[in-house]
């Protein structure tokens, strides 16, 4: 996790990225393009994974969904951080693992991953998002943080996900949450009065996006994946600036 908003060009370049990971060109393409929409191409920052590894998600990962996903922000990774990697947490009641994908040992490897997991158990954002925090921490990174979280429900403790956004909003981390599943489905309730709560009542700044991949998001066309991925995080990015919360020069 390096570099600095600013920078010209993308972290790591096409033809690098056509070397290590050819079938993620096409991805990285998309990126730049909502990436020059919404005003960041050059900008640097960390990009996590969250990954949702309950129960209900076993469809989603047989049928390839998370995989797709995972393939997508790096992808999205390649302009933001030149380390060519994104550290990955899997939760489920507690967290499952924290590892890593990266441009050059990407095929397969979700299923690799879960190969190696137990039980998938239920739902608990807190733990996910403490460990992203660790993690955040513990690497010395100054750079913003996109946290691209992804479930296909609510959490079983509502209050302790509500409580750690919070904690979190006066670190330079913004968390964009993705659901799949049924768009119409009481399940996501919850992670639309995340995306909703007041500032400056019960949060510094707004950190917090969410938006619905669909029950199929293998069928969301990149653009639109990568235009909502990323269309919250520069208004953050000021917002967090401006508290000091992020540094000028990041």
């Amino acid at each position: 996790m390096t570099g600095s908003p600013g920078a010209a060009g993308p972290a790591i370049s096409l033809h690098k990225v056509r070397e290590q990971a050819p079938a993620l060109a096409g991805h990285y393409e998309s990126a730049r393009v909502s990436l020059e929409k919404n005003g960041m191409s050059g900008v640097r920052a960390a990009v996590y994974l969250v990954l949702d590894y309950s129960g209900s998600m076993r469809e989603y990962y047989k049928d390839g969904s998370v995989q797709a996903l995972a393939d997508q922000v790096l992808g999205l990774s390649a302009h933001l951080d030149d380390d060519g990697r994104v550290p990955v947490v899997f939760f489920s009641t507690d967290v499952d693992a924290v590892t890593d994908i990266s441009l050059d040992n990407h095929r397969g490897r979700v299923d690799t991953i879960v190969a190696g997991l137990g039980h998938m158990g239920k739902t608990s954002y807190h733990l996910a998002m403490d460990a992203v925090i660790d993690h955040y921490l513990d690497s010395g990174s100054t750079a913003p943080a996109l946290v691209v979280f992804q479930t296909d429900g609510g959490p079983i403790s509502r209050h302790a996900a509500e409580r750690y956004l919070c904690k979190a909003a006066k670190l330079p981390l913004f968390w964009q949450f993705i659901g799949f599943g049924n768009k119409r489905s009481s399940q996501f309730d919850f992670l639309r009065k995340l995306d909703e709560l007041a500032v400056p009542d019960r949060r510094p700044v707004d950190n917090a996006g969410f938006f619905h991949a669909g029950p199929d998001p293998r069928t969301l066309p990149d653009a639109e994946l990568y235009d909502r991925l990323v269309a919250e995080f520069p208004h953050w990015l000021a917002a967090a600036r401006a508290q000091g919360f992020v540094g000028p020069n990041r």
